[in-house]
């Protein structure tokens, strides 16, 4: 699949041929789904905690006589209708953590990339590098490449000092390594800059 190719300063792009996975219809879209899930379920604490009847502080004392006060009968004010009683149901501490094996991984990171170059969202950069460790440089890299406004993944396989110092103050652009991108990454953005270093590796970590 072929894909625009920026200079380092974004100013120009050629195109060129890159294995990008290629799927026929819906395959690997269910598996996606699920990797995506798993993705987020295993970053989910699952310390949330409320109290039942029996953890409520309060004495077991009727709150009312059976008869004769003219409301509804009550029990003590631990029970669940009355204010500051227990949860019914409420949640309790679990592990929501999934298993993902490591060819389920593979085949998901193979379809987003696949979905995302089939809709034009990835955009390849020779190398990031500035002359200067300013913000102004590195933000007109991007708005060449992306137009301003959108969100955008910006990865590469290691980040030079200048460049980090230039783009800590861009609020538009997400940064990552080349080693750790997912799935969920490539779904959740519309738009992928990445070096053509930084795209050969995340090719490879998908076929291997």
């Amino acid at each position: 699949m072929k894909l625009k190719v920026y200079k380092s300063d974004g100013s120009a792009f050629t195109e060129k041929e890159f294995d990008i996975p290629s799927f026929e219809g819906s395959k690997g879209v269910a598996l996606l789904k699920q990797v995506i899930v798993s993705y987020q379920a295993n970053k989910r604490q699952g310390t949330s905690k409320t109290k039942d009847y029996g953890e409520v502080a309060g004495s077991g004392k009727k709150v009312l006589p059976q008869k004769g006060s003219g409301g509804s009968r009550h029990g003590d004010k631990r029970a669940p209708q009355m204010f500051k009683g227990g949860i019914v149901f409420g949640p309790r501490p679990r592990d929501w953590s999934k298993t993902i094996t490591a060819q389920a991984k593979k085949i998901a990171l193979q379809r987003a990339l696949f979905e995302l170059a089939a809709d034009g969202g990835i955009s390849v950069i020779e190398k990031f590098e500035v002359a200067q460790p300013k913000t102004k440089l590195f933000a007109k890299v991007l708005t060449n490449v992306s137009p301003a406004g959108k969100r955008l993944l910006v990865v590469d396989t290691t980040w030079s000092d200048s460049v980090v110092r230039a783009s800590r103050n861009l609020s538009r652009a997400i940064f990552s390594n080349s080693s750790n991108l997912n799935a969920l990454d490539l779904v959740r953005t519309p738009r992928i800059l990445i070096s053509e270093d930084g795209l050969n590796k995340v090719l490879e970590r998908a076929k291997n």
